[in-house]
């Protein structure tokens, strides 16, 4: 393969959406790359049981309050991208732990070709644990491109 030329279109984007700024500078870098790549820009994002107590994660009520919630913030996003050019945006929110929620049940579920993630630098004590995104980058099935600023 040295010799031949690597020219991958990716047909269906999948970028994870939060309000961290990491997450933030992924989804602008997926809307210039599903609209450069006329791509399907798939937005999800992950509905984490370790943001409530135990009571709440065991109210059905409380935990489909969530998930509304979590669909209306996602639209905006949508609308966002929809507006920036992208033609075609998909939603999908799951619930678990973010980083092995996207790998093991969106990823397949999408059928998504490439993964857009955010991943801030760390210094100090902090870039020695794990992140989601270093997680998403070994675990996942389809590549990975990680932005950073």
């Amino acid at each position: 393969m040295a010799n031949e030329d690597y020219n991958k279109n990716f047909k269906r984007i999948l970028v994870g959406v939060d309000d961290s700024e990491d997450a933030q500078l992924a989804f602008r870098y997926a809307i210039r790359e599903a609209r450069s790549e006329d791509a399907t820009l798939i937005i999800t994002s992950i509905l984490e049981h370790e943001d409530m107590n135990v009571y709440e994660a065991l109210n059905k009520d409380f935990i489909h309050g969530k998930r509304d919630e979590l669909s209306e913030h996602i639209a905006k996003y949508r609308d966002l991208a929809l507006r920036a050019g992208v033609k075609n945006v998909e939603m999908v929110i799951d619930e678990g732990e973010a980083g092995e929620t996207i790998v093991k049940n969106v990823i397949p579920a999408t059928d998504a070709d490439l993964l857009i993630i955010g991943s801030l630098s760390k210094t100090g004590i902090r870039k020695y644990f794990g992140s989601q995104a270093a997680y998403m980058a070994k675990y996942s099935p389809i590549s990975v491109m990680v932005v950073r600023e």
